[in-house]
């Protein structure tokens, strides 16, 4: 688009009307829609010359013979919009984040009975605040797209305001396998609680249905409370997420209402038969925070990242490690139960050895992997984010039939 050439060519529409407008500010505006927002060179023409005509209380060019405004973009569903369009919808602010940038003025979720999608308010915009709970008429805003997930943004261009419409918007939800990046809505079982990898994060950990899993996360705020691992939860207008061809839920912007009733879930489970070739740091017997709803991996100084120095803390046994199959090296966790399993060490004994010998918890690692490092085990879980989060592990037991077959058959290839 010949920017300069479009300003001149909507200079002259004005002045031809009485009207002179600096073509260095049409300008300006014109490269902000396409360049920033991605709208079509044609729609952002069309955009500044309604823009400026309002300004100036001329009439607009969708103007008919009767001296009536027409409407500046076409009126849809969210769910029917496309990156791209220069739109006007009617929706419902079901959910407000705060802003990740002084540039914008206004930030969440906004929604109808066909589906929600973010929204982002400009501060040059100078838009109404909005209010969550209440429905508003937005006109010609410009929907782009951001990794994946469409937005709504409100520009300089935009017109909002609140809507006569009203009542209850109940969004339907879907099962995990048919979520797609943007905003969703699931049925969903708590299944794990994973350790906070951030001191802003208050939770992390496993959903599922009958169709399959998705990692979640929350992030602290006020008014956020933990989910309580076992129940199930209808969640409305979480943010779904692609990372690395995974997707993943932040809850900080759904809804959330517990259900008292119960999800059998399925998918996403595997099973991997091999050796331990490598134990982390961090296995054998850990310290964890005490403090209600965290449970965090404590330091070798007793710290948790987010309620400091917790000298009252609570044991714990995991094993981190790698188990290798022969063609593939699966990263492992291994918690509580399955650790005293496969090991033979017992949360008690763990804790007898740690408090009472001179190398104190480090004498458990050593113990732990000299217990399983090298042993060829099977372990079955639930694989996420390349990690197996194993249920059960078992040895495998040495089979001098099939040593036999294998030697067979290798002196038959010589």
């Amino acid at each position: 688009m010949d920017f300069s050439e479009a300003a001149k060519r909507i200079s002259r529409k004005f002045s031809e009307k009485g009207t002179e407008v600096d073509p260095t500010k049409i300008e300006s505006k014109l490269r902000r829609l396409v360049n920033e927002f991605g709208v079509q060179p044609s729609e952002a023409e069309r955009s500044v010359t309604n823009e400026l005509a309002k300004e100036f209380n001329l009439p607009t060019a969708g103007t008919g013979s009767g001296g009536k405004s027409g409407s500046t973009a076409e009126q849809k569903k969210i769910a029917d919009v496309t990156p791209g369009e220069w739109v006007t919808i009617e929706g419902k602010v079901v959910a407000l984040s705060t802003p990740a940038s002084p540039s914008i003025a206004q930030s969440g979720i906004i929604a109808d009975d066909s589906g929600g999608m973010r929204f982002v308010a400009w501060a040059k915009s100078n838009a109404p605040e909005m209010t969550r709970g209440l429905w508003y008429h937005i006109e010609s805003a410009v929907v782009d797209e951001f990794k994946g997930i469409a937005s709504l943004k409100i520009h300089s261009g935009t017109t909002v305001k609140e809507s006569a419409t009203d009542g209850a918007l109940i969004p339907s939800t879907v099962p995990i396998v048919n979520l797609h990046t943007g905003v969703g809505s699931v049925r969903a079982k708590v299944i794990q609680e994973w350790d906070a990898s951030h001191e802003r994060m208050l939770q992390s950990g496993l959903l599922g249905d009958e169709t399959g899993t998705i990692k979640f996360v929350m992030w602290k705020e006020a008014g956020r409370d933990k989910l309580t691992v076992g129940s199930v939860y209808n969640i409305f207008y979480a943010m779904v997420d692609e990372f690395n061809g995974r997707l993943s839920l932040n809850l900080n912007t759904a809804t959330l209402m517990q259900d008292d009733g119960d999800i059998s879930v399925s998918g996403g489970n595997v099973a991997v038969r091999g050796a331990i070739v490598h134990i982390a740091p961090g296995s054998g017997i850990i310290k964890r925070c005490p403090v209600e709803g965290c449970n965090r991996a404590l330091s070798r100084q007793n710290y948790c990242p987010v309620h400091e120095i917790q000298p009252k803390f609570v044991y714990d046994l995991r094993i981190k490690g790698w188990l290798d199959d022969g063609e593939k090296t699966h990263n492992i966790l291994l918690q509580r139960e399955v650790v005293e399993s496969l090991t033979g060490i017992t949360l008690g004994a763990a804790q007898e050895i740690a408090e009472n010998n001179p190398l104190g918890m480090d004498e458990v690692f050593l113990r732990m992997r000299d217990a399983v490092l090298g042993r060829y085990i099977i372990c079955e879980g639930r694989e996420i984010d390349n990690r197996i989060l194993v249920n059960t592990c078992e040895r495998l037991t040495y089979q001098s039939g099939e040593h036999t077959a294998l030697l067979n058959r290798a002196g038959g290839a010589s």
